[in-house]
């Protein structure tokens, strides 16, 4: 895999992973948070995945390409969420989740297949 797709897919997951706090902490401060729960509750599962996604990478992990398709649709679950909703702050996010969604899918297929059998070496080794 050419390094700096693989940077920019960490900077993308980096980006969403901001995006994502910035927006639940916005929708926290809503006038109606409760009718926000479902795009907070996204958010927050993007960020988490994201900044997994983010470190599985740079570490060079066996599991990076099945975390990076898992990250990939989360980010595109929250985007469609975030999509439906006026405010800046979740269009934002969507947009940062649509581009981190499409960085992790071009990783995976540029050749990081996901975990599929026993690693045959590392810490995972038997």
């Amino acid at each position: 895999m050419d390094p700096q797709q693989l940077l920019s897919c960490i900077s993308a997951c980096d980006a969403c992973a901001q995006a994502c706090d910035v927006c639940a902490a916005s929708c926290l401060r809503e006038a109606d948070a409760a009718a926000m729960a479902r795009c907070i509750a996204l958010d927050i599962d993007c960020a988490q995945t994201c900044r997994l996604a983010s470190a599985a990478m740079a570490r060079d992990s066996v599991m990076a390409a099945l975390i990076c398709e898992l990250c990939a649709s989360i980010c595109e679950a929250c985007a469609e969420e975030c999509d439906r909703h006026p405010m800046d702050h979740c269009k934002r996010c969507a947009q940062a989740c649509a581009s981190c969604a499409r960085e992790c899918r071009a990783m995976v297929s540029a050749g990081h297949r996901p975990f599929q059998d026993k690693p045959t070496g590392g810490p995972y080794a038997a």
